[in-house]
């Protein structure tokens, strides 16, 4: 990374205690992974900062966790947002990069943020079949049953716009356990199970029957 974050950097950790010997210290290394530390960064100039939250995001979008950690610590902004509305939170949702989700969450990402559909990183996490992700959306609070542009929710995405395999049978499954309502309709007026009837998976129709 360039000498621009040189100066960005954490401070160092605690001193040794005095009254340890030297040989009983284990020493740790901080890994490109680590979650960010919790020490504010130096504010930066305006053009400085926006600079910084696109590298975030092109970081985000290379999935590259490493890169990823070490912009956040030099103050880049998860929640800021590129030409066509993608925040390093809401790509790494949207795409299933987990390590890269679990940093800008540990960061601060705002879990009702929305993209350009206007849709949470939950809607496109449910559509691409991204269980662990959506596992994880919903343990950090992201809305079940928010709506997008199109009129479509995690759960309708998930039936619409998939094969109704496994993977969106096991989305269908967490979606209903935390409390995503089957009954909101598109806007042709047809419920998550008229939609799974329709398109013949009857695994997660069976699944929303029962739930």
């Amino acid at each position: 990374m360039a000498a621009f974050l040189a100066g960005c950097q954490a401070s160092p950790g605690q001193p040794e205690r005095l009254d340890s010997p030297p040989s009983t210290v284990n020493v740790t290394p901080a890994t490109p992974t680590a979650t960010p530390s919790a020490v504010a960064p130096p504010a930066l100039p305006p053009g400085a900062q926006a600079e910084l939250d696109q590298r975030l995001i092109r970081a985000a979008k290379a999935n590259d966790a490493g890169a990823v950690a070490e912009l956040i610590r030099a103050g880049g902004n998860v929640n800021a947002k590129d030409a066509i509305q993608d925040s390093a939170f809401l790509y790494a949702g949207a795409e299933g990069f987990n390590e890269v989700l679990q940093l800008t969450l540990a960061a601060g990402a705002d879990v009702r943020s929305t993209n350009r559909f206007g849709g949470t990183a939950l809607i496109p996490a449910s559509e691409h079949g991204h269980v662990d992700t959506v596992r994880i959306l919903i343990a950090a609070g992201v809305p079940v049953n928010h709506v997008n542009n199109l009129g479509w929710t995690a759960m309708q995405e998930a039936i619409l716009l998939n094969d109704g395999g496994p993977r969106q049978q096991d989305v269908v499954r967490l979606l209903l356990e935390a409390g995503a309502d089957p009954g909101i309709r598109d806007p042709q007026g047809r419920t998550a199970l008229e939609n799974a009837e329709r398109l013949g998976f009857s695994g997660i129709a069976a699944m929303i029957r029962g739930g």
